[in-house]
């Protein structure tokens, strides 16, 4: 059902603290035009639970305006089962085209629970479900056998596996096949899901650096290995910045230097600053003085290549 590059897009603020939908509108259509799949909005990166159900409705629909014909997944990462069964009603009712859903980020749920909170929103909702398996995070393991006790709901379509341990998702695949989505969504290991059958990346570093991330996704979809990996290798540091406490400051601080955005945080949150943002800026600043050169043709497969030789 889904497949490709998915942003974990962030969420613009004005300087008085609103949303910023105008500037909104221009990240976004910077993914779009970069080739990216879908957007999923208001997830970590995006400052989801810094958001009120009202301003997730509206950037909801800001990113709608910008996607088009492509899915547009709204994030449910609620404390409490009510109030993601209440969100997830409201993301049907305006259009979502599908949920990523975060077990409770404050209450770490045993298995019994954590299946019961999802298929409850599930349920709600009644829209595709992307489960957010990341146990690091938010210290609730969605495990292999978990995924196979919600595979009887069709509803449960995709996982982004964040768990941290590559193997999960030879584990995934070894045990259900192609029964879900297998999404990335840890930038610093995407080279290496894509190597071992995930067929989507929700990327944090794309919102700075979209083009590179879909080359690198094209790339290996079409089997030409080598030239993803050297552009992975240049961007590496980079993708470490995603994998970081301060995520959401160190990427819009990258998003900032390369597509001229600001890097306004929603409090408790502050933008960087001292010691942190001076490395943050050397990360991003050296990479961009040497920018790779991307291939052309990074959409043609191994195939087409060389017919066309």
């Amino acid at each position: 059902m889904w497949a490709g590059v998915f942003p974990a897009v962030t969420t613009k603020f004005t300087a008085d603290d609103r949303l910023d939908h105008a500037e909104m509108e221009r990240c976004y259509g910077l993914q779009m035009e970069a080739g990216c799949d879908g957007i999923i909005v208001c997830g970590s990166l995006g400052e989801g639970p810094m958001l009120s159900h009202d301003e997730k409705i509206e950037v909801l629909k800001t990113a709608q305006k910008v996607a088009g014909k492509k899915p547009v997944l709204l994030t449910v990462n609620e404390p409490g089962t009510r109030e993601a069964a209440s969100i997830a009603r409201r993301a049907a009712r305006e259009g979502a085209n599908g949920l990523m859903v975060v077990p409770s980020p404050i209450y770490h749920t045993d298995q019994e629970e954590t299946v019961a909170a999802l298929r409850a929103v599930a349920e709600a909702g009644d829209l595709p479900v992307m489960i957010y398996s990341n146990r690091l995070a938010y210290r609730v393991d969605v495990t292999v056998d978990l995924m196979e006790e919600l595979a009887s709901d069709e509803r449960f379509v995709a996982i982004k596996e964040s768990s941290d341990d590559i193997r999960r998702s030879t584990e995934i695949i070894n045990r259900l096949g192609d029964r879900y989505d297998l999404f990335t969504g840890v930038d610093n290991l995407a080279f290496e899901a894509l190597s071992v059958g995930a067929i989507g990346w929700v990327a944090g570093l794309v919102t700075a650096f979209p083009r590179e991330t879909v080359a690198i996704y094209q790339l290996m979809r079409n089997g030409r290995r080598e030239e993803a990996l050297k552009i992975y290798r240049w961007f590496r540091p980079l993708l470490d910045l995603d994998v970081s406490t301060y995520l959401v400051q160190n990427i819009k601080l990258a998003e900032a230097l390369a597509i001229d955005t600001n890097d306004r945080v929603r409090m408790p949150r502050q933008p960087l600053s001292g010691e942190r943002r001076k490395a943050v800026e050397k990360i991003v600043r050296d990479a961009l003085a040497v920018r790779p050169q991307l291939p052309a043709d990074f959409s043609r497969p191994v195939e087409s290549m060389v017919a066309a030789e």
